[in-house]
């Protein structure tokens, strides 16, 4: 485990240690718990953006008999 400094406003800092003393932790402790969960979200991020690249492209087809051709921009925008 590493000590890090920060800089906090003094107010934030104020309300950081009453959070703290309130919920029976200690400000470093907030800290960790949300940089931890900030990281965590990220690399679901990641992994969530790597898995959706991962598929390759296909491209879309009308060549069944049933299908009709794609409207063109003028008609899916008309208002």
């Amino acid at each position: 485990m590493r000590n890090v400094t920060i800089s906090l406003d003094d107010a934030v800092a104020d309300w950081a240690r009453v959070w703290a003393a309130r919920h029976n932790t200690s400000v470093s402790r907030i800290l960790g718990e949300l940089l931890a969960e900030k990281m965590r979200q990220e690399e679901r991020y990641c992994a969530a953006m790597e898995e959706f690249l991962a598929v390759a492209p296909r491209q879309l087809s009308t060549t069944k008999a049933s299908a009709r051709p794609y409207p063109d921009r003028e008609t899916v925008h008309e208002r």
